[in-house]
């Protein structure tokens, strides 16, 4: 496989703003995660949709509403490629998902859900930005994701 210092730069970017994206909705209840994403962008969770920032920003705020909740988003095994030019991205990476209603220290259990994620995203005057994240469970068990479906 071909890899340019172009694409490694791009990875180490990519997945840097990619945890502080996860830090952000694990240590601050997602308060700045629709700043992440463009005006028409696409969230594709497990089993609901959010299209749209101002969706994605509801969804937030929700979650935070709902009650306390302990949470930790851990990315591994992560891609990023060009995909059209030097302003387009498409990354591919897994996400182990823990999770449970309360504070901690809460007992230990596997992560409620492993997913296969892929993003694309595009460069503006702001930074990259996301345009679409889809998440493709391949485990789930134990306690649900939050998945509102909000209108």
């Amino acid at each position: 496989m071909h890899f340019d210092e172009e694409r490694l730069k791009l990875t180490h970017l990519l997945h840097a703003l990619l945890i502080d994206y996860w830090h952000d909705v694990d240590t601050n209840w997602g308060r700045n995660a629709p700043d992440y994403y463009t005006e028409d962008a696409r969230f594709v969770g497990s089993l609901t949709s959010y299209e749209g920032r101002e969706k994605i920003r509801a969804f937030y705020k929700w979650r935070e509403d709902r009650g306390d909740r302990t949470v930790v988003h851990s990315v591994i095994n992560f891609q990023a490629f060009f995909d059209g030019g030097p302003d387009k991205a498409t990354c591919h990476w897994f996400m182990m998902l823990y999770a449970a209603d309360g504070k901690p220290v809460l007992p230990t259990h596997p992560p409620i859900q492993i997913a296969y994620m892929t993003d694309h995203l595009i460069k503006t005057a702001d930074g990259w930005k996301v345009t679409y994240r889809k998440f493709d469970p391949l485990f789930e068990g134990g306690t649900p994701p939050t998945n509102p479906v909000l209108k």
